[in-house]
């Protein structure tokens, strides 16, 4: 296989942090170390949910990680849900992570989020789940 072959089969990921969200060390390792484990990653900070949407159509990605450590998740992905359901990329495999209540997990779950990585959660937890999802 060559290397343009390797690459084009590559998982791209997004991590967006939204809004004016500034804690963004945990997002930024994760980031990191999904790179080490060899998915395209593109990371974006500070956006309102339309500029992730615009972004994820754009950059044709696989996987939108989103990281909420501020509050205010709830209608962050309300948005993002709606948005992708309109624009009929139900195929798009939805993460979230940072400090969220567990209450909202669940609801969160039941919106279609795939999984919530909190505090203290192992980057290679998120990578494995993303991996055995794409290895169909």
């Amino acid at each position: 296989m060559s290397i343009d072959q390797q690459s084009d089969s590559r998982i791209r990921v997004m991590l967006a942090k939204p809004t004016h969200d500034c804690h963004d060390r945990g997002v930024r390792l994760v980031a990191r170390k999904m790179r080490d484990a060899g998915f395209e990653v593109i990371f974006c900070d500070f956006l309102v949910p339309s500029e992730i949407i615009t972004n994820v159509v754009e950059e044709d990605v696989d996987v939108l990680g989103v990281s909420c450590s501020s509050g205010g998740h709830m209608p962050i992905f309300e948005d993002l849900v709606a948005a992708f359901k309109d624009l009929k990329l139900d195929d798009l495999f939805l993460i979230g992570g940072g400090v969220i209540p567990e209450d909202d997990v669940t609801e969160l779950k039941e919106m279609g989020i795939k999984a919530v990585f909190g505090p203290g959660t192992s980057p290679e937890d998120a990578i494995e789940m993303i991996k055995q999802e794409f290895a169909a």
